[in-house]
């Protein structure tokens, strides 16, 4: 059986969009299902006698594959959650800056926007304009830091444009600086490979359902933990009072309890892990970076227009120009027609197209993806 085979993935669509939402592959959603069946089967033993020791395995796999120890890391249902208790944690003061750039994911923007309009400090976007040289990146981030510059917050990944930030040498200037550090890392886990003890980022966000391909509704927050004390729980519940009653780790007990939910999506990360390992998961990742490299090519001769980026900042996605002028609600609606799922987003006044490759995808759904841009463009 391929791949392709074990993804519950509707056969007649061509899907070059898992950076949106990920897809579970069917050994691990039969795994989640299998606990969520289990968890009404008896209620009061999932839940009231087993889910702190469950979830503390689950938080030791995933922080074997992230390089972090398990109790500096705590499961949130999305990033947005989980850099949204951060946000509304941290002390802003009138005239303080959040430096960031501009290839933030839209609801990120709009959090820290939100916040700031409430404290009186500035959400400010320092450009980082195309084509990007990462070795470049540094200085044309750090000419935005002032003496007013508080806290940096940065992609890993970029969501509208798909590049790979080299952010630790950013991290390290931040913390020399007495600057506090927040990543977006939401489309790291599963591509890329990670060390965050080593990073050294005061807050790691990252998802487990996208490139790592756990069930919606599995992601991470992950806090030095030096600068724990300082991130209050989104939900006051029963681990706020009691410092070692639920774990003993005061961060995880302020953070991992919030009351009656399903835990499901959290228990299945270990066999989301699992899976990649069983299925040889470098290899995969590397057949699809390929897929990457040929697939913009291709689409580069077809528009004329200049790549973006090197290949050194490509994972399994890309994002590519497409022509001014192009009338991207017609072409969208085209690409559905034709049983296409692809992102055309606007980035900067301009038209992108953003390219998914993981395990399931294969030569052919480039082709199928080119065939219409070629009708089309």
């Amino acid at each position: 059986m391929g791949l392709k085979d074990l993804f519950l993935l509707d056969p007649s669509w061509t899907y070059l969009n898992h950076g949106s939402f990920g897809a579970c592959p069917r050994p691990v959603f039969e795994e989640y299902q299998r606990l969520q069946r289990e968890l009404e089967q008896q209620p009061v033993q999932f839940l009231g006698r087993e889910a702190i020791p469950r979830l503390a395995a689950a938080r030791a796999a995933l922080a074997g594959l992230v390089g972090a120890a398990a109790d500096d890391l705590v499961f949130f249902p999305n990033p947005t959650v989980a850099v949204n208790v951060v946000a509304r944690s941290l002390q802003l003061r009138p005239g303080d800056e959040i430096l960031t750039t501009d290839h933030e994911y839209g609801a990120m923007d709009r959090t820290w926007r939100f916040l700031a309009a409430k404290t009186g400090a500035r959400y400010v976007h320092q450009p980082i304009p195309l084509p990007f040289r990462a070795t470049d990146f540094v200085d044309q981030f750090w000419s935005g830091v002032n003496d007013r510059t508080r806290m940096i917050f940065l992609s890993h990944l970029t969501s509208p444009t798909a590049l790979i930030f080299p952010i630790a040498e950013i991290i390290r200037r931040a913390r020399a600086a007495g600057m506090f550090t927040i990543i977006d890392g939401a489309h790291a886990p599963g591509q890329l490979p990670l060390n965050l003890d080593a990073l050294g980022a005061d807050v790691y966000v990252g998802a487990c359902h996208k490139w790592l391909c756990a069930p919606k509704g599995a992601a991470f927050l992950h806090v030095r933990r030096q600068v724990q004390p300082l991130i209050e729980p989104l939900v006051v519940s029963w681990g706020f009072e009691e410092a070692t009653y639920l774990t003993g780790s005061t961060f995880v007990n302020w953070h991992e309890w919030q009351g009656t939910r399903d835990l499901s999506a959290y228990l299945s990360v270990p066999g989301a892990i699992r899976f990649q390992r069983q299925h040889n998961w470098d290899d995969v990742r590397a057949r699809c970076h390929a897929l990457v490299i040929g697939t913009r090519a291709r689409l580069q001769t077809l528009t004329g227009l200049d790549p973006i980026c090197d290949e050194s900042v490509l994972g399994q996605f890309f994002a590519a120009r497409l022509p001014n002028g192009v009338d991207v609600t017609a072409l969208s609606q085209r690409l559905l027609d034709a049983r296409i799922e692809v992102p055309l987003p606007i980035w900067n006044g301009q038209p992108f197209i953003r390219v998914s490759f993981q395990g399931y995808n294969d030569e052919p759904d480039a082709d199928r993806l080119l065939n219409v841009l070629a009708k089309w463009l």
